[in-house]
């Protein structure tokens, strides 16, 4: 009897990185080229992919290099999102454990020049994936891994003029340099056949239909990870009622769990400063940027300058977890509901 089969459950996660990526092509070329001089044991361009949320910035990162990686012997790589990981040490921390660099070292407590020194000191090239690179705190993370000759780092960002306008006028100026690729929404037919891909690798055949697939396309908008968030928890609404194919009516019933999913998962990637912020905003449901930053400061013991607070509030109501309104002066902060 037919009935809805997951065959591989990893390729309805949206971290899963594919074998070949759709609708790319023309990005992934650029980006090849720019890595190209690595192969010949040669330093290559950093690297800036900005784009909306849910047009695979990550997705394309780790994709290039991971292709680099198979293809050049010698060389190794690393992944950290700096919305999780804030400060200078835990970011070149994270990146030289990935470097295999980090066996005898703790987290805490090891001195910055020494894990630089750890990626200096590799006989390969490394390539760095800094992830949400617009939160950073600190700027001289960028410039230390910067001036590191065996390093090229790959930056991922939604806005860079925003990441810019935020930088030291000569670390701006360096990292303008950069190769650049802009990633745009990705389109109705474009977001189903990425959908398709992941069905025909991850379900049974034959199982879905193909209005569900439109309609998933339609709720998601040219959001990938929306869209696929959605396909997910659908698929999982058609195992667990033992369905016999995927339905729009397996969709409907899951839309807000969908958005929630999308929301918690948000919620749970921030680091500790942006959690309190968020969190004071939530307990308040609306409160005014002064008072905010009053309460963040009672209750942090090593508050972040305002600067960075703005970052923090910018990284919140880019992942739609905060929604600001009113002028600078009278700027107020509401909780946003999934």
């Amino acid at each position: 009897e037919r009935r809805v089969v997951i065959q591989n459950a990893r390729v309805l996660k949206e971290d899963w990185v594919p074998q070949e990526l759709q609708h790319r092509d023309g990005d992934l070329q650029h980006l090849s080229g720019e890595l190209k001089p690595i192969s010949h044991g040669l330093g290559a361009k950093n690297i800036i992919i900005t784009g909306p949320s849910g047009t695979g910035k990550t997705t394309v990162a780790k994709y290039i290099v991971r292709q680099l990686d198979q293809e050049v012997l010698g060389i190794h790589w690393g992944y950290v999102n700096a919305i999780s990981e804030t400060s200078k040490s835990a970011i070149i921390y994270s990146l030289v454990r990935d470097a295999g660099r980090a066996n005898d070292l703790r987290p805490e407590g090891t001195s910055t020049a020494l894990l630089l020194d750890r990626l200096r000191d590799l006989d390969e090239h490394f390539v760095g994936i800094i992830d949400e690179v617009d939160v950073l705190d600190d700027e001289r993370t960028i410039q230390a891994l910067w001036e590191i000759p065996n390093v090229t780092l790959v930056l991922i960002c939604i806005d860079d003029d925003d990441f810019f306008a935020d930088l030291d006028s000569r670390v701006a100026s360096r990292i303008r340099g950069s190769a650049k690729v802009t990633l745009e929404k990705y389109g109705h037919d474009e977001l189903v056949d990425i959908l398709w891909g992941r069905i025909d690798a991850g379900l049974a055949s034959g199982v879905v239909e193909e209005g569900t697939v439109d309609h998933i396309a339609d709720v998601a908008a040219g959001d990938a990870r929306h869209a696929i968030t959605l396909l997910r928890r659908s698929v999982r609404d058609a195992v667990e009622n033992g369905d016999e194919s995927l339905t729009i009516e397996n969709v409907r019933p899951v839309q807000d769990d969908a958005r929630e999913e999308m929301h918690k998962r948000a919620v749970n990637k921030l680091g500790t400063h942006q959690r309190h912020l968020y969190e004071i905003i939530n307990d308040a449901g609306e409160i005014g940027a002064s008072e905010l930053h009053a309460r963040y400061e009672q209750r942090v013991a090593d508050p972040r300058v305002k600067s960075t607070r703005r970052k923090y509030l910018q990284s919140l109501e880019y992942y739609q977890l905060i929604e600001p309104s009113g002028s600078t002066r009278a700027r107020q902060y509401r909780h946003r509901e999934p």
